[in-house]
C-alpha cells in the first residue's frame, strides 16, 4: 500500500498547508529518509516530532489551566499525563486515518508500519509542529482543540499507565522486557518510601522514589521513556548529519 495524497490529510484535518514539504517532512518516517537517500534529500520527521509533542503539551496544559483554574498541580498534571500519552493519542491518529498518508521504507510497510502505535503517535506530534511551523499558534491550537481535546470527559481521564507504554516501546524496538528491582526503602512504616530501579540487559535503565512500590514504579518508568525517546531522537540526528 503507498501513501495517500497529502492534499486528502488536509481536508481531513481542515488545514492548507502553505509549504507543503513540512507536511511531507512530518509524515516520513525515517526508513523511507533512508532508503530514499540517493535521490531525495529530506530530513525524517522525529525533530518535528520532539517539537510537536512540546507545543502538544503547552497547549493542553493551556487548555486544561484555563478550563479548570481550581485545580491543583497534581490533577493538573495528571489529566495532561493522560492526554498527551500515547493511549489518548493513538485513536486521535486513527480517526484521521494518518497511517494512510506515511512515508514508509519497504521494511516498515512490509511489518505493518501504517498500524503501529509508535509510529501513528510520532506522526501525530510531528504532524502538531508542522502545522505550527507552517501557520503558527493558532491554527495548532485549533487542530489541537478539535482533534485532541473535542469530547474529553475531564473529570473522569485516566492516569497514565507509564510501564505499559514503557512495555509497548521496547517491544517496538525488539527489547527485553524491563525489570523492576526494589534498590531502597526508608522512613517510618506509615510513611514509606521505596526507590524502584529498571533495569534493561542488565543495565541501570532509570531509577525512582515513591510513596508505594506501584508509585515508584511508575516514577522510574515515565523518566525511562524519556530517556528512550530522547536517545532515539539524537541516534536518528546522527544518522541524518
Amino acid at each position: 500500500m503507498t501513501s495517500a495524497r497529502s492534499v486528502d490529510l488536509e481536508t481531513a484535518i481542515g488545514y492548507s498547508f502553505q509549504n507543503p514539504s513540512r507536511l511531507v517532512r512530518a509524515l516520513t518516517h525515517r526508513s523511507h529518509a533512508q532508503e530514499a537517500a540517493a535521490t531525495e534529500r529530506i530530513a525524517p520527521n522525529e525533530q518535528m516530532e520532539f517539537l510537536g509533542d512540546a507545543i502538544l503539551g503547552f497547549l493542553v496544559s493551556e487548555d486544561l489551566v484555563t478550563q479548570f483554574p481550581d485545580w491543583s498541580e497534581g490533577k493538573l498534571s495528571k489529566r495532561k499525563a493522560h492526554l498527551v500519552s500515547a493511549a489518548h493519542l493513538y485513536p486521535v491518529a486513527q480517526r484521521i486515518a494518518l497511517g494512510q498518508f506515511l512515508r514508509l521504507g519497504k521494511g516498515e510497510e512490509q511489518s505493518g508500519g501504517r498500524a503501529k502505535k509508535t509510529l501513528l503517535v510520532d506522526a501525530l506530534e510531528a504532524l502538531v509542529a508542522a502545522i505550527y511551523l507552517d501557520g503558527g499558534m493558532e491554527p495548532a491550537r485549533a487542530f489541537v482543540r478539535r482533534f485532541v481535546l473535542e469530547s474529553v470527559n475531564w473529570e473522569h481521564v485516566p492516569t497514565v499507565d507509564y510501564k505499559s507504554e514503557l512495555q509497548e516501546l521496547l517491544q517496538g524496538k525488539h527489547a527485553p522486557p524491563p525489570r523492576y528491582v526494589v534498590v531502597g526503602e526508608r522512613g517510618p512504616e506509615h510513611q514509606k518510601v521505596f526507590t524502584v530501579q529498571i533495569r534493561l540487559r542488565g543495565e541501570e535503565l532509570a531509577q525512582a522514589d515513591g510513596d508505594s512500590k506501584k508509585a515508584a514504579q511508575q516514577a522510574a518508568a515515565q523518566i525511562a521513556l524519556a530517556k528512550l525517546r530522547e536517545s532515539t531522537l539524537e541516534n536518528g540526528n546522527r544518522k541524518t548529519n
